[in-house]
């Protein structure tokens, strides 16, 4: 048996946010069963913003409903604030994840308050979900900007242990930690990931890495290397922050499956199907620029694809 790794795709939530063109709802759900369909069941399908903000969202409580249908599939959906997150709430979705950055210049520029003020958010929503009736929501906790900001540079490490603190102890199920403008270094990223770790004991913990600087995958080999065990990606390297310029989107979900396999890791993906369904996605999204070395140049011969075992 070999040791799983998880990959999530957020493909249809930061990958599109950027995007110009609005993809319709049956199209982002045929993303999704197609995720399913190649192995990836975790996917963070939209997320939870006014339309005005992201029109791309303006669907969201169609597609978010349309993929729990989806057999197999285990959705979340990002929010920014309590408002978000009893939209989604009243969905009963498995997964909701939450965002807040540990830079305050990023925070007051994305959701117009203080770092502060978004704990002291989370903290209430962890309470309106705990008030709730039926089955028990997921939250997840992300913090973005953990390894540099693109408004006020250097993020302080020992901040970023200190939120993760703090949001577990408020109750988050998973901390997500974020490298949300391509800031961070392998270095960098073993020590953070080390250090939160340990401070958080046993709530899990993912990270959402961006290759804006070309990091990405040396990124989550450092992460694998302080134990972290779970990823975002997204299809194509879609994705982007709009407080990044230049950004080069996500790393890209077919590379991050192929690196895991490689190692040695179980991910339950077929990549192969993956890149059919990034062909796909590519030919409803004309003229934006996609990433991903394994599409372009194909599968080794040396690569042996993992058996996949029927559920």
């Amino acid at each position: 048996m070999r040791e799983k790794a998880h990959v999530r795709e957020v493909g249809p939530r930061d990958g599109l946010q950027l995007v110009k063109t609005i993809m319709p709802s049956a199209r982002k759900l045929a993303w999704c069963r197609g995720m399913v369909e190649a192995g990836i069941n975790e996917i963070e399908v939209t997320s939870f913003v006014p339309p005005k903000v992201i029109p791309q969202f303006a669907d969201a409580e169609e597609v978010a409903s349309g993929a729990a249908a989806i057999t197999g599939c285990r959705p979340s959906v990002l929010v920014p604030n309590l408002r978000g997150a009893e939209r989604a709430f009243a969905l009963d979705l498995a997964q909701v994840n939450y965002v807040l950055s540990a830079s305050e210049e990023h925070n007051l520029a994305n959701v117009r308050r203080s770092t502060e003020e978004s704990l002291q958010d989370f903290a209430r929503i962890v309470a309106a979900r705990d008030q709730r009736a039926g089955a028990r929501i997921a939250l997840g906790a992300g913090i973005a900007t953990a390894f540099g900001c693109t408004i006020s540079g250097s993020v302080s490490e020992a901040q970023v242990v200190e939120i993760a603190v703090r949001l577990a102890e408020m109750g988050a199920d998973e901390i997500i930690v974020a490298d949300t403008v391509g800031y961070g270094d392998p270095g960098q990223v073993r020590r953070l990931m080390k250090a939160v770790i340990a401070a958080i004991g046993r709530v899990p913990v993912a990270c959402h890495f961006h290759d804006t600087r070309g990091l990405g995958l040396a990124n989550v080999t450092a992460a694998l290397e302080a134990g972290v065990r779970a990823f975002d990606a997204s299809l194509a390297g879609l994705g982007g922050c709009p407080f990044a310029p230049g950004a080069t989107g996500n790393i890209d979900t077919e590379d991050t499956v192929f690196l895991l396999e490689q190692l040695g890791f179980d991910t339950g993906a077929d990549i192969e199907a993956l890149i059919a369904l990034r062909g796909a996605v590519e030919s409803w999204l004309p003229g934006e620029r996609f990433s991903g070395a394994i599409a372009r140049a194909g599968l080794p011969k040396t690569y042996r694809a993992p058996a996949r075992v029927a559920v």
